[in-house]
């Protein structure tokens, strides 16, 4: 009986549907986070009788045919790009990417990696870094002697000190964007890798070429909305609940027929 085997993937259709949502909602305090959407497409068909198929001798042909589903796969988990609510946070080495873009980082392997969390440190040299300890791409150094760090809505990373009036600048951060940013991949630790389904890099300085600007003292909350998260996943569950049902009639109806006598 085909209802089984096309229920049960119903059912692992909505399980990874919840899956999606769970991980949502874990990382709703998680800086810069894109919510992400399970979508499906529907498994090939059975040809019982393909439409256009001679049906009698004087050539009538059937219209429709009879195409018989076999049920649903995954398709994708897509992440909704959507800018976050930024927070006021006054850190001065917390920065918020206002726009499109990612800040580009150094992984101890040498390769580089891309994410939208400005909440950097200093590391005891006092080279800015991620809290991950990953240098940030280009790499900027804060002297020891520095009493006060700015940094404006281009990137531009000034130091102030005691002995000058003059505002001494150390560098500017660049910011990196992609043709087809959904395409990146997500290996944690809020970073991302970029893929030949991501198109190639393109670094440019904040508010030009379609870049957001940076926005010293802020941080990007996470895109989340529970309360449409909570509606998707009572969605989800009845769903799931539903094509338990049919398992179960379809369980009945085979029991009905050994039963025949």
């Amino acid at each position: 009986m085909r209802a089984l085997s096309i229920a049960a993937t119903g059912m692992s259709a909505q399980q990874l549907r919840v899956e999606t949502i769970s991980n949502n909602l874990a990382n709703m305090s998680t800086t810069g986070y894109n919510a992400r959407r399970a979508e499906f497409a529907d498994l090939h068909y059975q040809q019982v009788s393909r439409a256009g198929a001679i049906s009698a001798s004087d050539g009538s042909m059937l219209p429709t045919g009879i195409q018989v589903g076999l049920g649903v796969r995954p398709a994708a988990i897509t992440m909704h790009l959507q800018q976050g609510a930024l927070t006021q946070t006054g850190g001065s080495l917390d920065l918020a990417i206002e726009g499109n873009g990612y800040l580009e980082v150094e992984l101890p392997s040498g390769q580089s990696a891309y994410t939208r969390d400005g909440g950097l440190k200093q590391s005891a040299d006092g080279l800015i870094v991620t809290s991950e300890g990953y240098p940030v791409a280009p790499e900027i150094t804060i002297p020891e002697d520095a009493r006060e760090i700015s940094i404006n809505a281009d990137g531009e990373v000034y130091a102030y000190f005691d002995d000058t009036v003059e505002a001494e600048l150390l560098g500017q951060f660049t910011l990196t964007g992609f043709s087809n940013a959904k395409g990146l991949e997500a290996i944690g630790g809020n970073l991302f890798l970029e893929t030949e389904a991501s198109g190639v890099p393109l670094t440019s300085d904040p508010g030009e070429d379609g870049l957001g600007i940076v926005r010293q003292g802020y941080l990007e909350a996470s895109s989340v909305d529970a309360v449409k998260e909570l509606t998707e996943l009572i969605e989800a569950q009845r769903g799931y609940e539903l094509n338990a049902k049919v398992i179960t009639a379809a369980d009945q109806m085979m029991s009905a027929t050994t039963q025949i006598r």
